[in-house]
């Protein structure tokens, strides 16, 4: 198989972690006899810094030629402290979203046994969960009007839905649901908003489709707490852009930690693959990040872009082995882990391109 990979390492610590998806990459496609071959581009606030603009027209035209995109992060502490700031890194990430038409976040929620004790959630509570988030990604306040009085008292965020938006990324939650333990819940605000009540509408229109799919409505505040009490429960969860959001950022917590979560934008054309975790400028350049979870995307990239189900499978078993041998980063350590075995960004991506050897 031949395919044209973009990296765009972004800002921070994604240049680091993109670096160790990379050569996880080509040791598969050594390991399996195909030819990858890849691009570079830049993105957020380091396009900013060079070009002006937090995506610039070289980046999007080589995403847009690519069969698939391996990203890092995007974001810069001087703009969380600058609201008023018109340019804005996050705006790279949310134009490229919509140019691509990445309109479905998958978000796995991979729980290793051998990271129980790294979540904040008691590990019988923990054990046997296996969760996949469908967050929509071209609507809702993100992409809304927004607006902002002359003398700064008053500020407006339009949040709203079309239908198709709603349906599209329905049925791609009820597909996958038919996969995996044939349940779906739907996490909406129906009794406040109106988007709410229209996404919820369509969800049990489409449900009579699906009859072979145990379909659940829940609040997004009973969402968040049920995540946390029993997120057993919960096996395909569908939502909004702004509740997913919040909602796969509380779920990182069960795997211990964002380092290890992977994430997969789709559409109907190039796949996005991104960890979920920020640019973290405060470690970026100290060999700190936990490149696992960029690896982990690689696997989705893999099996969700190119079809490739065994090489997907064969990076998440050379991460699972490195854990089982006790391998962590500082993220993932807690206070059991021998102090030799606290490894550095370099050294834990160095550890699963060992195990993917020995397979």
């Amino acid at each position: 198989m031949k395919k044209n990979i973009l990296i765009i390492p972004g800002d921070g610590i994604g240049q680091e972690v993109t670096t160790w998806g990379k050569q996880v990459l080509q040791h598969i496609a050594t390991l399996y006899g195909h030819e990858f071959s890849f691009d570079e581009a830049i993105m957020g606030h380091t396009a900013i810094e060079a070009t002006g603009d937090p995506l610039p027209e070289e980046t999007l035209s080589k995403a847009k030629a690519a069969d698939a995109i391996l990203f890092g992060a995007i974001g810069h502490a001087k703009y969380d402290n600058d609201p008023s700031a018109k340019v804005r890194p996050e705006q790279g990430l949310l134009k490229i979203r919509k140019e691509l038409g990445l309109y479905a976040n998958l978000r796995p929620i991979l729980l290793f046994d051998e990271l129980l004790d790294a979540s904040s959630l008691k590990p019988e509570v923990l054990k046997g969960t296996d969760i996949l988030f469908f967050r929509e990604l071209t609507g809702d306040v993100y992409f809304g009007e927004k607006k902002r009085n002359e003398d700064n008292t008053f500020a407006s965020d339009l949040m709203n839905y079309h239908r198709y938006e709603v349906e599209r990324i329905a049925r791609k939650a009820f597909e996958a649901a038919r996969t995996r333990g044939k349940k779906l819940c739907s996490v909406d605000k129906a009794n406040v908003l109106e988007t709410s009540r229209l996404w919820r509408e369509v969800v049990q229109e489409l449900a009579k489709e699906y009859s072979d799919v145990e379909t659940e409505h829940m609040f997004i505040d009973n969402a968040a707490m049920q995540l946390v009490k029993n997120p057993k429960k919960f096996d395909v969860v569908l939502t909004a852009n702004l509740f997913g959001d919040i909602l796969t950022d509380e779920a990182s917590q069960i795997a211990g930690s964002m380092g290890m979560l992977a994430s997969a934008s789709i559409g109907d054309g190039t796949g996005f693959f991104e960890p979920i975790h920020g640019s973290a400028h405060d470690i970026a350049g100290q060999n700190k990040a936990n490149p696992l979870a960029s690896i982990l995307s690689v696997a989705l990239m893999l099996d969700i872009a190119f079809g490739l189900q065994e090489e997907a499978k064969t990076v998440t078993n050379a991460v699972a082995e490195t854990l089982k041998a006790g391998w962590r980063t500082g993220d993932i350590a807690n206070a059991d882990t021998a102090a030799a075995n606290i490894l550095g960004t370099q050294e834990m991506g160095a550890k699963v391109l060992e195990f993917l050897t020995k397979n």
